[in-house]
């Protein structure tokens, strides 16, 4: 059960108190009504004793009474009904509420806190002479607190209406208090009538009510002295003669009315009466404050209260011969008015619960007003007086004369008390069951039974704490009346046994609960007597809480539930609920369930306030456990009684957690539920039509989705135009991506700012969502729109509307560049209130006048803003209507499905306006160690645009923009830009990671073909018809790179400048550009990023610049595969230019075409080179069909003679320029050197050319040593080849029945002499997986050494002789021949030279082919040759035969000079010198 105020004995002590009655004469009424009290109200504070009592039992022992309690009250001759018990119970428990504002009581319970914040205040306190001490002890001690306030009140309350019944003599009047005041004529005759009237009503036949104890009552004679109005002479005068005439020890003087106005107005005196009179806690003082009326009506009556019997109380009074003095019960329905009568405790609580309205009454009575504390003392003295010298007396008095009696029947020699345990020491008689037992209720003894008067001994020993006796007597009278088969008596008897043994001191025996379940079935069962029962299972449920047995206890309660009375059902399921809560190992869940029964039981009964505090009670318990039906239940529950309290909030708040939860109810079940709460809203926003939109719970709105779009609606393609793809809202979020947009951003800002990227650089981003960059405000621009996309989830099984859809949003206005302005921020959140676009001079509102869901549907809302005004917008969240989906009906034979004309439809749909605040929840911050240890969210600044100023705003259109291309083909395409804005647009430039894919053409107009020539097929190249004269030959050009954007400073790799006239673009304005676009050289799917860059003229926008993205997608076939190498020609040239040399070039071409797009040949039309040191000088293919066919597979060889360039070519002032030299296969010159063959060719080698390294001229000194690294230069360079192949192809394709003709251009570099390279960049062959190895390098890496075959390439030799020699071998045996060898330097430092003759070839099969000759003279020399030095050496071969002869036999070792930890290396041998030796 729940904690009490009292103490198991403190409670069952002041349940069962000596009872005494009131006759007050009509003067002494009148003096007790100064005080607006009557006579017993006056003295109930006191009734309580502070000191302990004495009194002997039988066998002359002292028995100490302790904390002694009497229970005063008027004489009443009826029994209260029992309609009006339940009027009157109901009542107190619906005044006792909980406490507001207390610290809350939380019990701990396994996983569970549960919070029980109620308090109350003892009642029965006892009142010391110091109130303010009592009212500190109340405050602070922990025995002055309850958890179930109401639960003692009603307990209190259903103990003291009790009627006294006949069966027992607990409830019977032991004494009667004769009270006249000194004022009176003749007291003393006053007091012999009253004597007289307390006489004819015990004994005379017309009284059946009250009951009286003994036929010998006490009767107590108090004189009433007012001390403010009569003398005290006179009432010492008569005190006296009541002295002789009663004795001292049975009257008393009582002076009360000391206090007159005139004296110590200001002195507080306490008031202790109140606390009895209205039954409330002192701490409990806002009852007439909350502001919601408590009206007690007509509901909160049982449900079975017009019935005739109640409870097996006869409710039949007899109310013939009642004297005007006295009135009937103050619990009756109907009973007059008695203004001169005296007042019960009861009535006056029943006047004090009864609230007619909720106001707080305009004037406080006022208790006690001529009281001083000296009169509280008289009465305590009065009140121990009365108890000491009077009624324990006789009580003891009355206890011997009972036992004596009860002795003589018996024929016992000793006294009961002494004979006790040889009574119970003899044979037992079996006890039989309850079901074995007549129904003899209605057996009645007569008073004079010996059975009843050992009863009445108990009683008598049980009122003054005398529980050894009283456990005998009552053990004893039960065994009579269970042999009688008095069940009434004998389940009373059981019930006062176990009690007595249970509050026997010493515990001698252990508390029999087995009496009290006997006792409660026969009340229940057999005396159909439910409140007999209820009070024996009150008082057992408490014992057993007292010994922890609190799972008994719970059973017993539950048992004691039934139909008949739903309040003590309410009262008991909640107390068991606590048993659960309060066991040593707690059942939290059966304490919630059984709290949700409690609470439906005090909504039966009219408890709307007790059943709300149940329900929440519980909901604590079954909160968040995944219970989502017990959920929904009880928070129904909690927002019905809500509403019905006027707790319109809390209704709300409760409807709410059932639509946002994830709800498991049937469709119907939430439609329900959802009427019930825009029902419910309703009458809240009506109540407060003012107030702020409060938040409304459905749909659920995913914060976190919610996307960001800043820009206007595009225009889509329009016929061959294809608009930039740019950014929208529904393209898919794609991280990688966006960080590529944001490097090409990053790219193109650093060469706009000469390299450096400034500190506030932000990246553009028009399109934010919960993975972009959210930390800094985004920036908007000033008449352009932004839209806000908000994702709905509708979590119901039903269909929702929401209509007038729109942004909430609050501005401050703000000009950049000037003093911040003092405007005060604006909002639209009063206007949303109105179900109207809401647009002004600062933001215009879209609203979405119908938006449905369906059942548990997500769906996306797109809101715009259009801002006006430059400043800080911040979106708050949206506001809508929620209704359900509305029925249709047709009026006037309109079709509902047709369109809905207005007044055509009547719409059933019940609808609400609220809003719901767009909350998201920044990143979580996880750098510092601070960060990392805690949960720290950074912001997101999404929602937070920042409004600038007018920008220009670029539109893209691609015309005849190809989506399939061959590797390498050439496209001219055209691109159209389109200034929307009314600002002038400037500084438009394009970044892209795919440069070499196209190009806008050079910076020199005279390079860029505008339109296509008169040439046949209409070319892309600039083309020059040629005559056949020019075939094989060479056609040269010379050109710088920077011509195309290439080389120069400020430029960068992938940016480029879009030549726009003047640089500018007008407001409005629209320019359409060439674009020549050049398939990539691999095959397959490739996405090309355009990211236009443009600026304002204002430098001073908070916007520096603005961006435009597009992605072309190109899918490319295979074309053509070439493959080339170079190797070094042997002929020298003259001395002129035999210096420089020249070299042969093989172009392998080969057709890797497979008919994917309908190609049927190739044809290589031109093959042009590109150096700044080498060009081609002529083809020297064998072959005479110039013009190169290759269909499918096929491949085609072409060999080049290449030269380098004339000396005064790289000398005339354009060192840095490359040579294009063309050699034409055709039948026309496409001019390379051009656009766009020329630009497609720097932009496919800028990477390239970017890392080497440009020299400026030779140098002509040579340093003693370098360093390793310096030497391997050196080497490489022997061998390195700068030249660049361009073949030039036309495709022919069949499409559509038609002939196209294609071209296009494949690159090659040559790199190095003899290595091969090609068109197509070679697949990397996948690495074996190896285990990883960490390894410290203990040294730094050293520079690697020179390869053999890169030091044989130092020297080129070259022998000179004559092809044929004749001679005559008969005239002369030997023939000698002379030969020169010469050799080059091909390295920019000095070289030693060996050369060895004295090799010869010594393999059969050489001498067999070319025979042996021998070198005649020096056979070894070693030279020093300068860099780039050409040396002639003299030789003279001899000869013994005629025959063809080899002499390709010299061996030359060259090394770097100064090297000598280097040896020399053997050089390349030349190609084989054959010579014909001729006999004539």
């Amino acid at each position: 059960m729940a904690q009490c105020l009292q103490s198991v004995q403190e409670f069952i002590q002041d349940s069962f108190v000596p009872m005494v009655a009131v006759l007050c004469s009509e003067d002494a009424e009148q003096v007790t009504r100064k005080n607006n009290l009557n006579f017993s109200e006056l003295v109930r504070p006191f009734c309580r004793l502070t000191s302990e009592g004495h009194m002997r039992d039988p066998n002359n022992q002292i028995q100490v009474i302790k904390n002694l309690k009497i229970h005063v009250s008027n004489i009443v001759t009826q029994p209260p009904h029992p309609a009006a018990i339940r009027k009157m119970l109901s009542e107190v428990v619906s005044v006792s509420q909980p406490a507001e504002g207390l610290v809350a009581n939380v019990i701990t319970a396994g996983d569970y806190d549960l919070n029980i914040s109620d308090r109350s205040v003892k009642a029965s306190v006892p009142w010391y002479n110091s109130w303010k001490e009592t009212l500190t002890q109340l405050n602070t001690s922990k025995s002055f607190t309850a958890t179930t306030p109401w639960f003692e009140t009603y307990r209190e309350t259903f103990f003291q209406s009790m009627p006294a019944s006949d069966h027992e003599f607990l409830n019977h009047y032991l004494a009667c208090m004769l009270v006249v005041s000194s004022n009176e004529p003749q007291p003393v005759e006053q007091f012999l009538k009253l004597s007289q009237e307390q006489h004819r009503i015990q004994h005379s036949s017309d009284y059946t009510y009250p009951k009286w104890f003994i036929p010998n009552t006490l009767k107590y004679y108090v004189l009433l002295h007012d001390i403010s109005e009569v003398e005290e002479q006179r009432a010492d005068t008569v005190y006296e003669e009541m002295k002789q005439r009663y004795g001292t020890q049975g009257c008393y003087l009582l002076k009360i009315n000391s206090r007159t106005s005139a004296i110590s107005t200001d002195e507080q005196i306490p008031d202790p009466w109140s606390q009895y009179l209205q039954k409330s806690n002192l701490q409990n003082q806002e009852l007439y404050e909350d502001g919601t009326s408590v009206v007690i009506g007509s509901t909160n009556t049982e449900n079975n209260v017009s019935e005739p019997e109640v409870d097996g109380i006869d409710p039949s009074v007899k109310a013939d011969g009642v004297p005007n003095n006295f009135k009937t019960h103050p619990l009756q329905l109907d009973h007059p008015s008695d203004p001169g009568g005296s007042f019960d405790a009861l009535d006056t609580l029943r006047n004090a619960v009864q609230i007619t309205d909720g106001k707080k009454p305009s004037t406080v009575t006022t208790h006690g007003a001529c009281l001083t504390l000296n009169d509280h003392d008289r009465i305590r003295q009065f009140i121990q007086e009365f108890t000491f010298r009077g009624l324990l007396p006789h009580i003891e008095k009355s206890i011997r004369q009972l036992n004596d009696q009860l002795v003589s029947r018996k024929g016992l020699s000793r006294s009961l008390f002494s004979a006790t345990k040889k009574w119970f020491s003899g044979g037992k008689v079996p006890e039989k069951s309850i079901a074995e037992l007549k129904n003899t209720a209605g057996l009645l003894y007569p008073p004079e039974a010996p059975e009843l008067q050992i009863r009445k001994l108990a009683d008598l020993c049980f009122l003054v704490q005398h529980y050894d006796l009283a456990y005998s007597c009552y053990h004893t009278a039960k065994k009579d009346f269970l042999n009688d088969q008095a069940m009434l008596y004998a389940a009373g008897a059981l019930e006062m046994a176990a009690v007595s043994a249970f509050l026997q001191p010493g515990a001698p025996r252990p508390y029999p609960a087995h009496y009290m379940d006997t006792a409660i079935q026969t009340y229940r069962d057999v005396c159909k007597n439910m409140v007999l029962a209820e009070r024996c299972a009150l008082l057992s449920a408490e014992i057993l809480k007292s010994q922890v047995k609190c799972s008994e206890a719970a059973t017993l309660l539950i048992r004691m539930t039934s139909e008949d009375s739903d309040l003590r059902s309410a009262l008991l399921l909640e107390q068991a609920a606590h048993c659960f809560i309060n066991m040593r190992s707690p059942m939290v869940r059966k304490f919630a369930f059984h709290m949700i029964l409690a609470g439906h039981r005090f909504s039966k009964a009219g408890q709307k306030r007790h059943a709300l505090r149940c329900y929440c009670q519980a909901m604590q318990v079954y909160k968040g456990k995944g219970w989502s039906l017990a959920e929904d239940h009880i928070n129904f529950t909690i927002g019905r009684q809500s509403f019905t309290l006027k707790q319109l909030d809390n209704a709300v708040s409760a409807f709410r957690h059932i639509l946002i939860n994830d709800s498991k109810q049937t469709a119907s079940q939430q439609g329900a539920f959802l009427r019930e709460y825009l029902y419910v809203y309703k009458n809240v926003s009506q109540l407060s039509p003012d107030d702020p939109l409060p938040q409304l719970p459905l749909p659920c709105i995913q914060s976190s989705a919610t996307r960001v779009f800043f820009g206007h609606d595009r225009r889509l393609a329009e016929g061959q135009k294809q608009a930039a793809t740019h950014v929208s809202l529904d393209q898919e979020f794609d991280c990688e991506l966006s960080q590529q947009w944001k490097e090409l951003e990053e790219q193109v800002v650093a060469v706009v700012n000469r390299g450096a990227i400034p500190v506030n650089f932000q990246p553009t981003q028009y399109c934010l969502n919960s993975q972009t960059d959210n930390l800094r405000f985004p920036l908007a621009v000033v008449q352009e729109p932004i839209i806000v996309e908000v994702v709905f989830k509708n979590p119901l099984k039903v269909p929702l509307l929401l209509t007038d859809l729109s942004l909430l949003w609050k501005f401050q206005s703000k000009v950049f560049g000037q003093l911040q302005n003092g405007d005060e921020p604006i909002s639209n959140e009063k206007e949303a209130h109105v179900k109207a676009t809401f647009k002004n001079e600062i933001v215009s509102t879209e609203v979405i006048l119908e938006f449905s869901m369906s059942s548990e549907e997500t769906k996306v809302a797109r809101l715009k803003l259009l801002p006006h005004q430059t400043g800080e917008l911040h979106i708050l969240g949206v506001v809508y209507n929620l209704g359900t989906v509305p029925f249709v009906n047709v009026v006037d034979g309109t079709d509902p499905s047709g369109v809905q004309g207005e007044g055509n439809l009547v719409i059933n749909g019940m609808s609400v306006r609220g809003r719901q605040d767009l909350e998201i929840q920044g990143p979580r911050l996880n750098n510092t160690k601070e960060e990392k240890t805690s949960v720290k969210h950074g912001p997101d600044r999404r929602l937070d645009p920042i409004i600038t100023p007018p920008m220009p705003l670029l539109e893209v259109f691609f015309i005849n923009f190809p989506t399939g291309l061959l590797c390498g083909e050439i496209r001219k395409a055209f691109v159209e830009f389109v200034n929307v804005s009314k600002v002038l647009l400037t500084g438009l430039k394009v970044a892209s990671k795919h440069p070499e894919f196209f190009t806008f053409g050079s910076n020199t107009a005279a390079l860029t073909p505008q339109s296509p020539t008169a040439s046949e097929n209409c070319s892309a190249y600039k083309t020059i018809v040629t005559d056949s004269t020019s075939a094989c030959t060479a056609l040269t050009s010379l050109v710088s790179p920077v011509d195309f954007g290439m080389g120069s400073g400020n430029s960068s790799l992938g940016v480029i400048d879009i030549p726009l006239p003047d640089s500018v673009l007008l407001p409005g304005a629209s320019i359409q550009l060439p674009l020549w676009l050049r398939g990539p050289d691999k095959e397959g799917v490739h996405e090309i990023q355009f990211l236009f860059y443009y600026e304002s003229p204002n430098k001073l926008s908070k916007l520096s610049h603005r961006v435009l993205r597009h992605t072309a997608v190109i899918c490319t076939s295979r074309s053509l595969s070439v493959r080339a190498t170079v190797c070094r020609s042997n002929t020298f040239q003259d001395e002129e230019d035999g210096r420089n040399g020249n070299m042969l070039v093989f172009v392998d071409v080969e057709n890797i075409n497979t008919n994917e797009a309908g190609v049927r040949e190739f044809h290589i039309v031109q093959v042009s080179s590109s150096s700044k040191k080498w060009r081609f000088q002529k083809c020297i293919n064998p072959s005479e069909d110039k013009d190169a066919k290759l269909t499918s597979r096929e491949r085609g060889k072409l060999c080049f003679k290449a030269t380098t360039c004339k000396y005064q070519e790289a000398t005339s002032g354009a060192l840095g320029k490359y040579t294009f030299a063309d050699i034409i296969l055709g039948n026309e010159q496409i001019i390379s050197a051009t656009t766009p063959c020329a630009d497609f060719f720097f932009r496919s080698c800028q990477s390239s050319e970017t890392k080497k390294t440009l020299s400026n001229g030779y140098t002509s000194f040579v340093p003693a040593r370098w360093p390793t690294d310096d030497v391997g230069k050196i080497v490489r360079k022997c061998s390195e080849v700068d030249l660049n192949i361009i073949v030039l192809w036309k495709a022919y394709v069949v499409e559509d029945n038609k002939q196209l003709i294609l071209e296009g251009q494949l690159h090659v570099a040559l790199q190095t002499i003899g290595k091969e390279a090609c068109s197509l960049s070679q697949k990397q062959e996948a690495q074996e997986m190896v285990l990883l190895k960490l390894i410290r390098p203990e040294q730094p890496p050293v520079p690697a050494r020179p390869s053999v075959e890169q030091l044989s390439h130092l020297i080129k030799t070259s022998l000179h002789y004559p092809e044929s020699y004749d001679h005559p071998f008969l005239h002369k045996s030997l023939c000698v021949v002379p030969v020169t060898l010469m050799l080059s330097n091909c390295s920019q430092a000095g070289v030693d030279v060996i050369i060895d003759l004295r090799h010869k070839a010594i393999s059969p099969e050489t001498l067999e082919v070319h025979g042996s000759f021998t070198w005649l003279g020096q056979t070894q020399f070693k030279l020093q040759l300068k860099a780039q030095e050409i040396h002639k050496l003299q030789l003279k071969a001899c000869f013994i035969h005629a025959g063809v002869y080899n002499l390709g036999t010299p061996r030359v070792f060259a090394k770097l000079t100064d090297q000598g930890s280097m040896c020399e290396t053997s050089q390349q041998n030349s190609m084989p010198a054959l010579i014909i030796i001729n006999n004539i």
